[in-house]
């Protein structure tokens, strides 16, 4: 028998988004013309059902863009072309924010509402709205929808512009102002993404002598192979395949690079358990899907030096034996997304990825892959469920990704920063990279400094830095107003107060303070800051974020956002010291028992804004410094 997976036949434009990713149907069995030959002959089966399955979020991608929402008939069709049950492949789309289910205005505006530009705003984005222009998904031709952090906190504040047909895409604006909304709605059905203005990215430092990942940003044509070459590029590529992998992983090991993204685990060993894997084939991913609330330097190196990534990943999979990378990129990046493929492009095209890359007779590709607004994909076992086509969600550890990652097979993946240092370890040697920084914190790090400074923008210190040192080379507090707090790591780090300026910014300081550098996130707060509802959107975030996997983590985070919005309103649930010791007993939930990082971190600013005194009426406060 027929299985139907919808009685709604598929439009023209439903058709075309799909198979545009999966190219004409091959027979009557999936989605094309039935034949006579089909009633006798099946081809395909369950092999080649799980050998596309990948495909089903770029097409999910390219129905969203084409057709405006993920209709009924179009999933459909999908699921037809891909063998793949309708319920399952509804539960991967809807995990994502960026796709919807119901028909609307084909133009969206998803506005930032986050907790860098609530900071730097000091009002409510979403409210302002709301009261100019209707509720959220109001309107015909244009609307708006809050979003969590869009990634160019710089600007303090921000939106994605999300328009469907033919000439649709994706545009970001920075900085973003509600009467916006009012140019985009006149635009109408000429509105064309690609054609709205490019943010320029704030960096302070761009170009300056000393700094070693940013020396290319604002100098150097981000477009063009030959200007990245003509400052030094592809060099590391050419010497990592001279000395070889082997000497490569001692290098990384000598300069003790530790990973970026938080974790900061060893790099070299890493890169080492993935070579010496004798499962075969190897992947090596980036992880560019940098969704921390006020992270953006990832967004800034691929905006503006795309070519250092695709060099420095393929260094990682010649390293490690893999023949394939991806870069697993956030999907409200557009700008990073275009100039990542065009790199790649280049690249290939001069035979610096592909079967022979730079004639060593070494083959190595990459592929750009978008993820659609899910904050859990950048957990890196999320990330590898994404791209293989499931839900983005968590995976048990063990297998490590280094045994069983992609596809099952072992896997390397790195963030971009830590990939962009691997380049600067073989330009400048392991010693003199490990003279920078401090002994257990070796190189530069990058922080992203948003909120309440005089000037925002993206830096770049040797690791040990001072607190203090970093925001004076910002400007210090915008105004000249009294410092209240800083958000340090992001959503999941911690609130420090003003008496730890003096905190030295590296990894074993950071873990000795109680904190944590994470992303490399400094969100500053003065005394005009609404800290009950700073906080409170911090809880509500890590509410909305989690994937529901597990229980900690999907009723911990609903019940400590219920309790902040308590204790902030000051009508606690019995005492305050009632609502305290649920919190503790939720923040220690959570870290023991969650299945992911997410889970395990959800609480930390919110226990650590308890005891900075920011939320409620400052009964239990602190003096200013961690306790």
């Amino acid at each position: 028998m027929d299985l139907r997976t919808t009685e709604a036949a598929p439009s023209a434009d439903e058709r075309f988004a799909v198979d545009s990713v999966l190219g004409p149907p091959e027979s009557g069995w999936f989605g094309g013309r039935r034949t006579p030959l089909d009633g006798h002959v099946a081809v395909g089966g369950l092999s080649l059902a799980r050998s596309r399955r990948h495909l089903l979020l770029p097409a999910l991608h390219a129905l969203q863009e084409r057709v405006g929402w993920i209709t009924p008939a179009g999933l459909g069709y999908l699921c037809t072309r891909l063998d793949l049950p309708p319920a399952e492949a509804y539960g991967v789309a809807s995990a994502y924010a960026l796709f919807t289910f119901e028909p609307g205005p084909p133009v969206v505006v998803h506005v930032c509402d986050d907790v860098a530009c609530l900071a730097a705003s000091g009002g409510d984005p979403a409210g302002e709205l709301a009261r100019r222009y209707g509720p959220a998904g109001s309107g015909t031709a244009v609307t708006w929808r809050p979003s969590p952090c869009l990634g160019h906190c710089e600007h303090g504040s921000a939106a994605l512009v999300q328009a469907a047909g033919e000439r649709g895409g994706r545009a970001s604006l920075a900085p973003f102002a509600p009467g916006d909304l009012d140019r985009l709605g006149a635009l109408g059905a000429d509105l064309v993404p690609a054609d709205l203005s490019v943010p320029l990215a704030l960096v302070p430092q761009a170009g300056a002598e000393g700094t070693r990942l940013l020396r290319r940003v604002g100098r150097v044509d981000p477009t063009s192979i030959d200007a990245y070459r003509a400052a030094g590029g592809y060099e590391g590529l050419r010497r990592a395949l001279e000395i070889g992998p082997q000497e490569v992983v001692s290098l990384l090991k000598d300069a003790k690079l530790l990973g970026r993204g938080g974790a900061a685990f060893p790099t070299g060993a890493k890169w080492e358990a993935v070579a010496r894997n004798p499962v075969r084939p190897h992947y090596f991913v980036a992880n560019a899907d940098e969704s921390e609330p006020g992270t953006f330097k990832d967004r800034v190196l691929l905006d503006h030096d795309p070519y250092a990534l695709v060099e420095a990943l393929t260094v990682a999979g010649v390293t490690t034996g893999a023949e394939k990378g991806f870069v697993y990129l956030r999907g409200e990046y557009p700008l990073a997304a275009a100039r990542l493929e065009h790199a790649a492009a280049e690249a290939r095209g001069r035979g610096l990825l592909g079967i022979d890359v730079m004639g060593s007779g070494i083959a190595f590709d990459i592929e750009v892959r978008r993820g659609a607004g899910a904050y859990i994909a950048g957990e890196e076992t999320a990330l590898f469920n994404s791209l293989e086509g499931r839900r983005p969600e968590p995976r048990n550890k063990p297998p490590f990704p280094v045994d069983r990652g992609l596809f099952g097979k072992p896997t390397g993946v790195n963030n971009v920063e830590t990939l962009l240092c691997v380049l600067e370890v073989l330009a400048i040697g392991a010693s003199a990279y490990a003279e920078l920084g401090t002994a257990d914190s070796t190189g530069t790090r990058l922080f992203c400094l948003s909120g309440r400074v005089a000037r925002r923008g993206l830096y770049e210190v040797p690791m040990g830095t001072t607190l203090g040192a970093l925001l004076d080379m910002a400007g210090g507090v915008a105004g000249g107003r009294p410092l209240r707090a800083v958000l340090l790591g992001g959503a999941a780090g911690s609130f420090v107060g003003p008496g730890d300026l003096d905190l030295p910014l590296s990894f074993e300081a950071a873990r000795a303070a109680g904190t944590t550098l994470g992303s490399g996130v400094v969100v500053v707060l003065d005394d005009t800051v609404d800290m009950n509802a700073f906080v409170g959107r911090v809880a509500r975030f890590f509410r909305d974020e989690s994937c529901g996997q597990c229980v900690p983590c999907r009723v911990g985070t609903q019940r400590q956002e219920e309790a902040v919005a308590r204790l902030a309103s000051g009508r606690p649930l019995g005492s305050v010291d009632d609502e305290l010791a649920l919190l503790a007993d939720l923040d220690q939930v959570m870290r023991d028992a969650s299945i992911c990082g997410l889970g395990q971190t959800a609480s930390s600013a919110v226990t650590s804004a308890l005891r900075q005194g920011l939320i409620g009426d400052g009964a239990h406060t602190s003096n200013g410094r961690r306790r």
